[in-house]
């Protein structure tokens, strides 16, 4: 049997589709299992031994410099004939919604049958976006219940080069970035943080990831300065600046932390599919469909679901709830 599952979303909606994928791949242990999504997020994918093989394309709002809305639609017709010679037994739409272009891929891949989110009866117990995704294997009679962690592969030389970087012992990860106004920590307060726990454990590190670039990109807005403000009020202390250009980065940044504190986003859930225990801060998020999903995580969201309530006394408290896991 042959299977596609098209996810054209976010990072963290792909995340939450892995355990979906590892549930076919235990069911159907010798199909070929196949991905079509974005090149944005391909990454978190790479090395996936649950996939046989990764197909991606260009959003027209992810067009690189050079690169033409035209060339990257030829391009995308091109992979679908590709996928259409394949002769597919089943195309899987996990996001819900309804989806209309990745219906329109499913159509011209021509698969023997196309099987969508609003096409299954939903459950209304699937609070979380992994049981909301992996709903659809009713419609193959498949078990939806004790659903398997998501996991994703970092690069190995990368990994190599972030743990050399960091060094061994215990590494506390912090992601400073929030695609939400209401998600972010203040920067006073990641230095706070910062301080208090290095004169509680001397040994611990400190990676700082953010998105690089200017607050005022209207495309893709970074956080160097505040990351700047961090890195310049710990001088002397072991903080290391870790920007990622690239997603193969994080995600290798990530996987040698022994825990990570982070706000809702993308990068939470990378971290989850690495196994790493988490601090994640909530603000205007609905946390029981976007906490992080099969590891150990502490939630803190203020009833004003603005993060920059959150405390350092009250992320101190959470961290300290949180088991280790060396990197």
């Amino acid at each position: 049997m042959k299977i596609l599952v098209i996810r054209r979303d976010n990072i963290g909606d792909l995340v939450c589709t892995l355990p979906l994928i590892r549930r076919l791949r235990e069911q159907y242990p010798q199909a070929w299992i196949g991905a079509l999504v974005t090149r944005y997020n391909a990454e978190v994918l790479q090395g996936s031994p649950d996939l046989d093989a990764v197909f991606s394309y260009t959003k027209a709002k992810h067009l690189a410099a050079g690169e033409s809305a035209l060339g990257a639609m030829w391009a995308r017709l091109r992979q679908l004939w590709q996928l259409r010679q394949m002769k597919l037994d089943l195309v899987l739409l996990p996001a819900s919604g309804s989806q209309a272009s990745a219906r329109r891929m499913a159509r011209l891949v021509g698969a023997k049958r196309v099987i969508a989110q609003d096409d299954v009866t939903s459950d209304p117990a699937a609070l979380h976006e992994v049981p909301r995704a992996a709903n659809l294997l009713r419609a193959l009679d498949l078990p939806v219940t004790d659903l398997p962690a998501a996991r994703i592969v970092p690069r190995a030389g990368l990994l190599a080069v972030a743990q050399e970087k960091l060094g061994p012992g215990p590494v506390l990860g912090l992601h400073i970035s929030a695609r939400k106004p209401s998600q972010r920590w203040p920067a006073e307060r990641f230095v706070e943080l910062i301080r208090r726990q290095h004169a509680t454990d001397p040994a611990l590190r400190f990676p700082l990831f953010w998105a690089p670039g200017a607050s005022d990109n209207p495309l893709h807005p970074g956080d160097d300065a505040k990351a700047q403000q961090i890195i310049a009020a710990c001088a002397g202390l072991p903080l290391t600046p870790m920007p990622t250009h690239e997603l193969s980065e994080l995600i290798a940044g990530l996987a040698a932390c022994s825990r990570v504190l982070c706000s809702d986003g993308g990068h939470m859930h990378l971290a989850a599919a690495l196994g790493k225990p988490i601090v994640c801060l909530f603000g205007k998020s609905d946390a029981a469909r976007w906490h992080p999903w099969g590891v150990p995580y502490q939630l803190l969201q203020p009833a004003s679901r603005e993060v920059g309530e959150v405390t350092v006394e009250e992320v101190e408290a959470a961290l300290a709830a949180l088991p280790d896991v060396l990197g």
